[in-house]
């Protein structure tokens, strides 16, 4: 499955779709603590599971697409080996639901987020 003419019509996925798929995967990574909706006032604004596809920017070809994921990461993470990870399971998940090929995953890592004393309150940096 890909965006191409097919014996029966042509196929097309969009690129909302690319970027939900890639939202909800790279979400479930251990240490990201959310996707980001860019800078407000120089702070990463958390966006929760209803807003998945943004923090994702994906472009799509006829059968191939790039994916920038913007992420903020839990204080103490790893942070290559999140994005190694996620580019990994991204590209597994992408590929396999959609049939395109997963030419690029750029992650741009937007902030670093901590509990104050134990509470749900998060500083993000």
């Amino acid at each position: 499955m890909n965006n191409a003419i097919s014996d029966y019509g042509k196929i097309i996925i969009s690129e909302e779709v690319v970027a939900t798929i890639a939202g909800i995967t790279a979400i479930e990574i251990d240490g990201v603590v959310g996707m980001s909706g860019g800078f407000v006032g120089g702070l990463g604004e958390i966006l929760g599971r209803k807003n998945l596809s943004k923090g994702v920017k994906a472009e799509v070809g006829e059968r191939e697409t790039n994916i920038d994921l913007f992420i903020i990461v839990k204080y103490g993470s790893k942070i290559p080996d999140i994005c190694e990870d996620m580019q990994e399971k991204v590209k597994k998940e992408v590929e396999s639901m959609t049939g395109l090929e997963v030419r690029e995953i750029n992650i741009n890592v937007e902030g670093v987020s901590t509990e104050k004393d134990g509470s749900n309150e998060e500083d993000k940096y």
